[in-house]
């Protein structure tokens, strides 16, 4: 039985999570599959001690920085939510060609319809697989928004069971189902 073409990674930290998705994805493309995303690169803890850093169109290598300076009066939070919408205006472009889109999270941006939203709306419209991640304080949310989503731990033989899966009921595994 063919698995949800939307998976969420969760249970690990989110520099490993990270390197799992920019693994799979480099895999992906070395296989022949078009690939496209969003992934996030931290650049060390900041003074307030908050981790945000940048995100990464790995098609186009632009880079969208998520800190502001100084965080608006109504919050402590440093995360600038306008570069997080500029990443995902980056990619919406590149979904309808893909085979695969990965998108680094579903965060609390996208839990409230911002930031990487409208990738997701549009690959989901599109019929295309998405893989990403969700922190549990952020489930609600993603449940709402894609209730049959797959859960796959972080690890590459799961996220690899779960594209196999995907790749066979889109007609990809001729394409290199496996990615390797």
């Amino acid at each position: 039985m063919a698995r949800n073409p939307i998976a969420a990674i969760t249970g690990a930290e989110t520099a490993a999570i990270q390197a799992l998705l920019l693994n799979a994805a480099a895999r992906w493309r070395a296989a022949g599959l078009t690939v496209c995303g969003i992934v996030e690169e931290s650049d060390g803890p900041t003074q307030s001690g908050c981790s945000c850093g940048i995100l990464r169109n790995f098609v186009t290598g632009a880079r969208f920085p998520m800190y502001l300076d100084e965080p608006p009066a109504h919050t402590s939070c440093h995360l600038d939510e306008t570069g997080v919408t500029k990443a995902g205006e980056s990619v919406l472009g590149q979904i309808a060609g893909a085979d695969v889109v990965v998108l680094s999270k579903f965060g609390k941006v996208e839990a409230v319809g911002g930031g990487l939203f409208r990738a997701f709306e549009v690959a989901a419209v599109l019929g295309k697989p998405v893989i990403t991640s969700v922190a549990p304080k952020h489930n609600y949310p993603w449940q709402r928004f894609a209730p049959h989503a797959t859960a796959v731990g972080p690890r590459q033989d799961e996220i690899d069971s779960w594209w196999q899966s995907v790749a066979r009921a889109a007609s990809l595994h001729g394409k290199a189902a496996s990615g390797r």
